[in-house]
């Protein structure tokens, strides 16, 4: 496939052309070129003068985990039966048959992130997924992409009505930094014992312990559910304590501390903010965050927490931070190239250069426009979509 006369916004160094062509072979981008492609092909798509970006990525979801139109027989969210459940991978309750994931893919939105909810201190692995396809072991970028921690009130909020623990701050951080000690000594007498056979005796096998090791280990990121600063700074610490590769999800109350994050070299997934203030740890919730942030250079992208916000509407909470002085660069950045960059998937998606999947997204005009529409997705090479 030739995709020509578009404006392309690589997002490679910032760097875009105002009528250039993608040639695109065996699901990857063969390169892009000023003007026409110096190559011909059977299947070529004239945008028109239309913008092609790469495809949108939403950094944090729970596509095809929590349903859409169905109650509890969709919903596998949650599994509130105790408050650490690292062993659950996000891989076992995803339907790609969900009809949101054509609303993504319809919207341009061609990888998510998605994995279980909050309820649990620890509640589980995340997977990276393109938004197209029937099985989910084809659709996998990344598994696991990270281990979800939350902290906060929902955990509190859930385990208060079952009168368990945790019913406090306190007991949510004490949960996580107990569950990660046992995971970190489990690995150490793991390794000795591989090292060292004749020595150590191979300890009993756990799940639980078994799945956190890579995160305690450097090789599973850490994405912590923090909306509020205090919170946030807990899960700061933690990281620090355990060495861990974080990220931190929401990031609502992040602008009142962007000092001390940029500080920390910090990572955010922000969002969702086209949303009300449901409870009371968003009472500060503001679309100024997302310029902020920038400002103080920090790494952030942006995130419908689908289906908090529709993922569908992704590039209008770009939009929107966009409108509130978030540099038009940075808020297609936030959907793009930072989220690969947060996710560690950056050597596959969001940008659009020779040997990258060909993802990409082909809009009638500024793809921040509300007015504008997409007519053509593509991801791994394939026309998905057409208006």
């Amino acid at each position: 496939m030739i995709i020509t006369n578009a404006k392309i916004y690589t997002m490679d160094d910032e760097r875009i052309i105002e009528n250039g062509s993608i040639v695109i072979e065996n699901g990857k981008i063969k390169g892009v070129y000023e003007g026409k492609a110096p190559v011909q092909d059977d299947e070529i798509f004239d945008a028109d003068g239309g913008v092609v970006i790469p495809g949108m990525i939403d950094a944090h979801t729970h596509l095809g985990i929590l349903e859409d139109s169905i109650s509890f027989e969709g919903d596998d969210l949650n599994e509130e039966t105790s408050p650490t459940t690292p062993q659950l991978s996000a891989i076992d309750g995803i339907n790609p048959f969900d009809a949101c994931f054509a609303d993504a893919y319809k919207a341009g939105i061609t990888t998510v992130c998605t994995g279980p909810g909050s309820a649990n201190p620890i509640s589980g692995t995340s997977v990276v997924i393109k938004t197209f396809g029937r099985r989910i072991d084809n659709m996998l970028v990344k598994a696991p992409a990270a281990m979800k921690f939350a902290l906060g009130e929902n955990p509190k909020s859930v385990y208060q009505g079952k009168n368990e623990t945790p019913q406090t701050r306190l007991a949510t951080a004490s949960i996580i930094r107990e569950a990660l000690t046992k995971a970190k000594k489990y690995t150490d007498a793991m390794a000795n014992y591989k090292s060292d056979s004749e020595n150590f005796d191979e300890p009993e096998y756990d799940d639980k312990n078994d799945t956190l090791s890579p995160v305690v280990s450097g090789a599973c990121p850490a994405h912590f559910h923090a909306h509020r600063a205090d919170d946030i700074f807990t899960a700061i610490r933690i990281a620090k304590r355990f060495s861990l590769d974080y990220t931190l999800v929401h990031c609502t109350e992040g602008y009142m501390i962007a000092n001390e994050l940029a500080e920390e070299n910090a990572k955010a997934i922000v969002g969702p903010n086209m949303t009300d203030r449901s409870k009371p740890e968003l009472k500060n919730l503001s679309f100024d965050n997302p310029r902020i942030l920038n400002e103080h250079g920090i790494l952030f992208s942006i995130t419908t927490d689908h289906p908090e916000t529709p993922i569908q509407y992704l590039p209008l909470c770009a939009s929107l931070a966009h409108k509130h002085g978030l540099p038009y660069m940075q808020a297609l950045k936030a959907l793009t190239v930072n989220a690969a960059k947060i996710l560690g998937i950056e050597n596959r998606v969001g940008m659009i250069k020779q040997g990258m999947d060909a993802d990409v997204v082909v809009f009638d005009k500024d793809p921040l426009d509300i007015y504008s529409n997409v007519i053509m997705t593509v991801i791994d090479g394939k026309a998905v979509y057409k208006l």
